[in-house]
């Protein structure tokens, strides 16, 4: 029986970041990086240093964290929300540098990891996408959790014919 790995469901990395760009450009690259027909961008990137290795990663959910307002951390956001807030706060944060809000704890696999740990360090770590990182600390790929899906589709129904 095979053993599968990493190197054989991750995505290749098409697009990264830098710690020096702003959440304008990587709300931007995040847009344009879609991999796939009718899917609107990914979630969250790989950020490299001038080197080429991975420095960080940032997600959507960082660039939402950055935008809101420290007060609302502890109140309902309806107590302070005005109508346009989203967008004047979203402009108020596209010159930050990704640097600013990047998680630099990055969890990683190397591409010979077999698939049962991404799915392991996906699930310990509720991670949306693992990077897939070579010894040199350059990225190799990204598995996600849709690679995951299909991986069991595969194995479950691998030569059948599919159910409706």
């Amino acid at each position: 029986m095979v053993i599968i790995r990493a190197r054989d469901i991750m995505e290749p990395i098409t697009h990264t970041l830098s710690p020096e760009s702003t959440l304008k450009e990587a709300v931007n690259e995040m847009r344009v990086a879609t991999r796939k027909p009718g899917w609107y961008g990914v979630k969250g990137m790989i950020v490299i240093d001038q080197e080429g290795r991975v420095a960080g990663m940032v997600a959507i959910k960082d660039i939402l964290n950055a935008l809101m307002p420290s007060y609302m951390s502890h109140c309902a956001v309806g107590e302070f929300a005005w109508p346009g807030m989203f967008e004047e706060m979203a402009r108020k944060v596209a010159h930050k540098k990704v640097s600013e809000i990047m998680s630099t704890k990055v969890t990683s696999v190397t591409p010979d990891t077999p698939v049962m740990e991404c799915a392991r360090l996906i699930v310990k770590n509720n991670l949306w996408r693992l990077p897939v990182i070579d010894a040199d600390r350059r990225p190799a790929g990204m598995v996600y959790v849709r690679d995951l899906h299909y991986a069991i589709v595969k194995a479950l129904f691998d030569g059948e014919e599919g159910e409706e």
